[in-house]
């Protein structure tokens, strides 16, 4: 399969590109910033919000599916992250409507669903309830992989992620953590999935403190095999524990993240 990756300079970029190249797929990177050294294949360094220069990579080479995971994972104005999460996702779309291509997969968040109180059980089912306008502009994106899905038939895969890191920094990172491997786990199954039309699933890993139901993702392929208990000896407990667990969007629930929408 050839596949379009987008901010494939990131962290998890990085990580996914070369996970799905050595499982056998052909990877196309984008980003806004140079290919990294060693990468093998095809390169666009271009804004994913760009929607002619997002069409041009589209025409330059057939493709098989798109894996979206650029974006600010920062919090930011509203419009700002429209533009991020939501415009970039829209030039995507478009440019498969036009060239046949009926696969994306999204790197959504646990922020679009970080204000549900840790007593709640979440799962595929839940709400929308963003903490941030970070949250807001991942559940607008989501919204537009079903629009797709339903309007063109389109196979969109939402993948709500945790806490991506080489291992868990925090307590609430021991719920919320999302290993390198199980990050490839996740995207290889979301692209070879039998006809998922619009799925969310949880972008973790098999935590025993996890928050999230996984059948969602096991429903699709997606078999996460770490857990970030093996980590926990070398987690130092913090001040901020209580709050940061008490929801699921931890830290960016703290009245510091708060900003007026169009500041």
């Amino acid at each position: 399969m050839r596949v379009l990756v987008t901010g494939a300079a990131g962290s998890l970029g990085r990580t996914v590109t070369v996970g799905l190249a050595d499982r056998g797929h052909e990877v196309v990177g984008l980003d806004l910033l140079p290919e990294p050294e060693g990468f093998e294949g095809g390169w666009h360094a271009v804004d994913c919000a760009d929607a002619d220069a997002v069409a041009a990579v589209f025409t330059a080479q057939p493709l098989d599916a798109v894996v979206h995971l650029a974006g600010n994972p920062d919090e930011s104005s509203l419009p700002e992250a429209l533009t991020s999460h939501v415009v970039s996702t829209a030039a995507l779309l478009d440019a498969m409507v036009d060239q046949g291509v009926r696969r994306l997969v999204y790197a959504s968040s646990n922020h679009a669903v970080g204000g549900v109180p840790r007593v709640d059980t979440v799962d595929a089912a839940t709400l929308p309830r963003p903490d941030t306008f970070y949250g807001v502009a991942k559940v607008a994106a989501e919204a537009l992989l079903r629009l797709y899905a339903d309007r063109y038939g389109f196979d969109t895969v939402a993948c709500r992620i945790g806490s991506f890191r080489s291992q868990p920094e925090s307590v609430r990172e021991l719920a919320t953590w999302l290993s390198p491997d199980d990050a490839v786990r996740m995207v290889e199954a979301a692209l070879t999935a039998p006809a998922p039309g619009f799925a969310v699933l949880y972008g973790v890993s098999a935590n025993a403190r996890g928050w999230w139901d996984l059948e969602p993702g096991r429903g699709l392929g997606y078999d996460p095999l770490d857990d970030a208990e093996d980590h926990a000896a070398g987690v130092t407990p913090g001040p901020d524990d209580a709050a940061e667990t008490a929801h699921v969007g931890g830290p960016f629930l703290a009245p510091s993240m708060r900003r007026p929408a169009l500041d």
